[in-house]
């Protein structure tokens, strides 16, 4: 069954997605064995990352979300293709905080509030595309509507949600929604989504309830008539090859890597997937060639 849904309303003034990023933020899990406020800050803005992603126009196209608030887990970072596929990491993914006021985990506290949320979109052409907001809670779904409203000037609504087993640490579900209106959207469209907005359950309470990302979307928006766009099957995935990692110590120049041939092997570990590349004294001494 496919995990990303993108709908559209029957009278075209309103798109809404949702993805159901278990798998992906399983796979996080597994792979940077984080605690679990950093599965929370990491996992939403994975998910947040597919969504975004998925909208992308070419297949080359991909989208880089940073949130950086000066928080004890450093800067948290996703990546995205146009498929949504997505890999990301976390500066310091062993933190432990206690539950914030509302007994829930403090991602707010995990990624802090004095700094900005950036998100390039790398669309083929010779530069980037970049928007930063300041971050305006830390909790990541309210600073991603904050782009939308700021650098896109579209009306956003994102919600997006970790539950994470609070005895194994191992994730329970996670997933999130992205509605947008569309150019034109008139007032009655606008009243009518604020009224379904005020009775949506957790998206968590919803996965749980095994809600597939069509009835999330469904149970969002029950005033609207939603037609489906596409589908589309994501997952997390590093695009890392040994490859990319020679063209980036090529990038470091001769200065680099004549300070990496002193060692006889030398290691690369890819920040996304923890693989390890290792090369030779005679083939870092090559590529200064």
């Amino acid at each position: 069954m496919k995990n990303l849904i993108r709908m559209i309303s029957a009278d075209g003034q309103l798109s809404i997605m949702a993805v159901d990023s278990t798998n992906i933020v399983a796979k996080m899990h597994s792979i940077h064995s984080t605690s679990k406020v950093c599965s929370a800050a990491l996992g939403r803005l994975l998910t947040a990352a597919s969504l975004m992603g998925s909208t992308l126009k070419s297949k080359d196209d991909s989208l880089t979300v940073k949130i950086n608030g000066g928080g004890p887990c450093g800067t948290v970072l996703a990546v995205s293709d146009s498929s949504g596929n997505v890999r990301g990491y976390i500066g310091d993914s062993k933190i432990k905080l206690p539950l914030n006021k509302k007994g829930k985990l403090d991602v707010r506290g995990a990624v802090g509030t004095d700094g900005s949320l950036t998100v390039i979109k790398d669309l083929g052409l010779k530069e980037p595309y970049v928007g930063q907001v300041p971050i305006v809670s830390g909790e990541i779904a309210e600073d991603i509507t904050s782009y939308y409203a700021v650098s896109e000037q579209t009306p956003t609504v994102c919600a997006l949600g970790v539950l994470v087993d609070p005895d194994t640490e191992n994730i329970i579900c996670s997933g999130g929604f992205l509605l947008q209106l569309l150019p034109f959207a008139d007032d009655s469209v606008i009243d009518a989504v604020e009224k379904d907005l005020e009775n949506v359950k957790p998206v968590t309470t919803m996965l749980f309830d095994k809600m597939t990302p069509e009835d999330i979307c469904r149970a969002v928006l029950p005033s609207f008539q939603l037609e489906v766009l596409d589908e589309a099957q994501v997952a997390y995935r590093c695009t890392c090859s040994k490859d990319r990692v020679v063209k980036a110590l090529i990038a470091t120049g001769k200065d680099g890597l004549s300070e990496m041939a002193e060692d006889e092997v030398t290691e690369v570990v890819c920040n996304f997937c923890n693989k390890k590349y290792h090369f030779t004294r005679d083939e870092i001494l090559a590529l200064m060639k």
